[in-house]
């Protein structure tokens, strides 16, 4: 059965039981929102207008804010329309197309993190071949790479999603679509739906996170062959903010898995702030981390914020 899908809506909510409080919620979400954009935003201008900053690493960066700012830019809208305006109706198909674009987002965030690993692979293994190995062409092709195992590993549950009845309860649990919260409400076999989001998790985001691992065991057993200590600390130094990153979004991910699965008695309020935590948390961090840990980019934030006083 194929729904109709212009007449048919959802609705979103925000913190139930905090609708008073739902304004003074939005204020420090917005500041949130609005330190990821000004964040990540920063990052991708430095990274394009910096020639020092035309290098696989930080084109890897790049890739990297861009799926941060894509999350928050996807999300945004519903959120705030639903603690500022009580706006919670959402049709079917922009429910469907931000379900898509949140899961997506989160396995191309994962893709990312997995080549910003084999970056550092190369660049501490085989220094002398970094960029011969990684050029232009090289990163380009694994980005695209990565944004296609993403778009096309989502698209089969999504596209299921048009062809189930909704005849139950069409509230939803969050202030944003989720693939997990609406075949709940579908009136029909959703074995599929069900098993599928496992596979996936277990082929790409655990996969993933494994290849890191072994990258990391690689490029350790590298740098304690240096023999200078000084080198051995510049060459992990290299990694700190990578290896920041990637605890950040796969300590968010384990702790939202550990709530759904084993916080089924907690307060709803609870698995909602957690999933908040997992889309803001990384988006707001991975900046942060990048300019704290990264002399270029510090360079490069301190010369942006220079040339007003320069000019003046």
């Amino acid at each position: 059965m194929w729904l109709n899908t212009t007449t048919s809506l959802f609705l979103l909510t925000g913190f139930p039981g905090m609708e008073k409080a739902h304004h003074w919620i939005s204020i420090p979400l917005l500041g949130v929102y609005i330190s990821i954009l000004l964040g990540n935003g920063t990052l991708l201008f430095l990274i394009r207008d910096d020639h020092n900053l035309h290098e696989p690493m930080y084109y890897f960066l790049a890739m990297l804010a861009a799926t941060d700012l894509g999350v928050t830019l996807t999300t945004m809208p519903t959120v705030l329309g639903v603690l500022w305006l009580n706006h919670r109706e959402i049709g079917h198909q922009a429910c469907f197309s931000q379900a898509y674009f949140i899961h997506t987002l989160s396995i191309i965030e994962s893709g990312v993190l997995l080549a910003m690993a084999y970056d550092r692979f190369i660049a501490i293994r085989n220094p002398l071949r970094y960029t011969s190995i990684l050029t232009n062409t090289k990163v380009m092709k694994i980005g695209m790479g990565v944004l296609t195992r993403a778009g096309l590993s989502i698209m089969p549950i999504i596209i299921r999603l048009h062809w189930f009845p909704y005849c139950r309860s069409h509230v939803l649990s969050h202030a944003f679509c989720l693939h997990q919260d609406v075949i709940t409400l579908a009136c029909a076999d959703i074995t599929f739906n069900r098993l599928y989001p496992v596979v996936v998790v277990f082929a790409m985001v655990l996969l993933d996170f494994l290849i890191i691992f072994f990258s990391y065991f690689l490029i350790l057993k590298t740098v304690m062959g240096i023999a200078s200590g000084e080198e051995r600390a510049k060459a992990l130094n290299t990694c700190i903010s990578h290896i920041c990153c990637i605890l950040v979004f796969y300590v968010t991910v384990v702790g939202l898995t550990f709530i759904h699965r084993f916080g089924k008695h907690a307060p709803r309020v609870v698995h909602i702030t957690m999933s908040y935590i997992y889309f803001l948390f990384p988006p707001f961090m991975n900046p942060v981390i990048y300019s704290i840990k990264t002399k270029q980019i510090q360079s490069g934030i301190i010369h942006l914020f220079s040339l007003p006083n320069s000019r003046a």
